[in-house]
């Protein structure tokens, strides 16, 4: 009695629970994009990712400027975007991706860190393009992209503070402490003494000093490097600056 009761009257929506799950559990594996769709895609992609390249553009302020980094800042946004539609909600490509992935090296190695940025900048706008969330990648594109130009503007307008540093090497010098520090007083707001370091053996033997400074004037670094040149036992001056 009791078995026909449930056969009866729990079998149907057991088995439609079973058949809910089982549609859902499919739909993890299963992703459609229609070409309509996938194009809308990648051509907000293109527009965000050409609005970040002339971002950098504006307002980069290094010395290695490449062009060849700007046009990957947009195919980076693009790339993303393809990658996220081809992955969809498939773990099994996903994990496939993982796997993929994890062969590639990269040996390029980033020296500004406004560079490492865009990139995660690229990267986010791309994933935002890519799942079709285009009010996110729209609306992160021109708030952080405002965000990054009026700090450089700030920055820009700053007052820039540049530390050098000096390495004076000595040959069989008296005193050099004593020389430089004459020197320093004349040209430096401040100098500290970082490094000593010996070089060579026995009567080859050099001393090498190396300072952090900050000049009085910029404008006079050349003539401290000579100066610095020109006391006893002085062998070579290097002369290195920073922005700070």
């Amino acid at each position: 009695m009791l078995q026909r009761f449930y056969t009866t009257k729990y079998q149907p929506i057991t088995k439609k629970c079973f058949n809910k799950v089982d549609t859902q559990f499919q739909d993890i594996f299963m992703f459609s994009l229609s070409p309509a769709e996938a194009l809308a895609n990648l051509v907000v992609a293109l527009f965000c990712g050409v609005i970040v390249a002339i971002l950098y553009k504006a307002t980069y302020k290094g010395i290695s400027y490449s062009s060849g980094y700007v046009i990957s800042i947009i195919m980076l946004t693009l790339i993303t975007a393809l990658v996220i539609m081809v992955i969809g909600n498939n773990l099994a490509r996903a994990f496939g991706l993982v796997g993929a992935m994890s062969i590639i090296r990269f040996r390029t190695a980033v020296k500004d860190t406004q560079d490492i940025m865009f990139i995660f900048f690229a990267l986010a706008l791309g994933l935002a393009c890519g799942s079709g969330a285009f009010a996110i990648a729209i609306t992160g594109t021109l708030f952080i992209g405002t965000v990054i130009y009026v700090a450089s503007f700030l920055n820009e307008n700053s007052k820039v503070r540049r530390e050098y540093l000096v390495q004076v090497i000595f040959k069989n010098a008296n005193q050099p402490e004593a020389a430089l520090h004459k020197t320093f007083s004349i040209f430096c707001k401040k100098h500290k003494l970082i490094n000593i370091k010996k070089i060579g053996e026995n009567d080859a033997q050099l001393t090498e000093y190396s300072y952090y400074v900050i000049l009085k004037n910029m404008n006079k670094a050349g003539i401290f490097a000579s100066d610095l040149n020109k006391l006893e036992g002085v062998t070579k001056v290097n002369v290195f600056f920073d922005e700070v």
